[in-house]
């Protein structure tokens, strides 16, 4: 029996599932952060007094930009994701771009947006 090179319809099909699902989870995610950037959740409730204002403003810059980071990683997560469904299109999903093998099926079901399979990235590291 020869060695699988790629993965079945019906497992594409339960990929494309699963990456839907964590695009979904993930684009909500970033409208949460953006949010918060944008404060649109702000209802005008900021303290007033110049000194209370000014001690605060240090810690709300620091926020602001780890929330930053946050959505950026987050907007790569996504980028990511996508790409995976254009593999699935391609017919190229969950081959290791390394080493031309499979990536094994339950890494996949965890990041399924690995391009590398676990030997490809332990030999990187």
């Amino acid at each position: 029996m020869s060695e699988k090179t790629k993965y079945s319809k019906d497992e594409l099909e339960e990929f494309k599932a699963i990456i839907n699902e964590k695009l979904e989870k993930a684009r909500e995610d970033l409208t949460l952060l953006v949010d918060q950037i944008s404060h649109k959740d702000d209802h005008g409730t900021d303290d007033t007094s110049p000194t209370f204002k000014l001690m605060d403003e240090g810690s709300e810059v620091l926020s602001k930009e780890e929330i930053n980071q946050l959505a950026g990683r987050q907007q790569k997560f996504i980028q990511s994701l996508e790409n995976a469904l254009i593999r699935i299109q391609n017919g190229s999903y969950g081959v290791c771009r390394v080493t031309g093998k499979l990536i094994a099926k339950e890494r996949l079901k965890i990041v399924p947006h690995a391009t590398l399979s676990i030997e490809a990235k332990n030999a990187q590291g």
